[in-house]
């Protein structure tokens, strides 16, 4: 379902929640390319949207097993305290990758830097 015009590379996410929910997301570009929103991003936001906070995994899926963009990465941080996250990057045929946030953003900052 991703929208992408521009780069026609088109981002599938699905989050699983804590719940046992999933909730999927794809990419939305725009002219005005910082106006553009990840499907991981998406897929975060539906979530969220829903009162979810909790999240256990991710699956990504591109055309080439891509990985999340450092904003993405760091939108996870948000709801990932442990970085335990488990992200998963497909292609169309298989699982390319498998391993945890901590691993794709280590040394993180996240919420609980700002609490005095």
């Amino acid at each position: 379902m991703a929208y992408s015009p521009y780069s026609h590379y088109k981002v599938g996410a699905a989050l699983l929640a804590a719940d046992g929910t999933i909730y999927t997301g794809c990419n939305v570009e725009n002219a005005a390319y910082p106006a553009t929103i990840c499907a991981e991003r998406s897929a975060i936001v539906h979530a969220v949207a829903e009162g979810r906070r909790k999240f256990v995994a991710i699956a990504v899926a591109t055309a080439n097993g891509g990985t999340p963009c450092g904003t993405c990465r760091q939108v996870m941080r948000e709801f990932s305290p442990k970085s335990d996250l488990l992200v998963i990057m497909t292609d169309p045929r298989r699982i390319t990758a498998e391993c945890t946030l901590a691993d794709l953003l280590p040394d993180s900052f996240g919420p609980e830097h700002l609490k005095k």
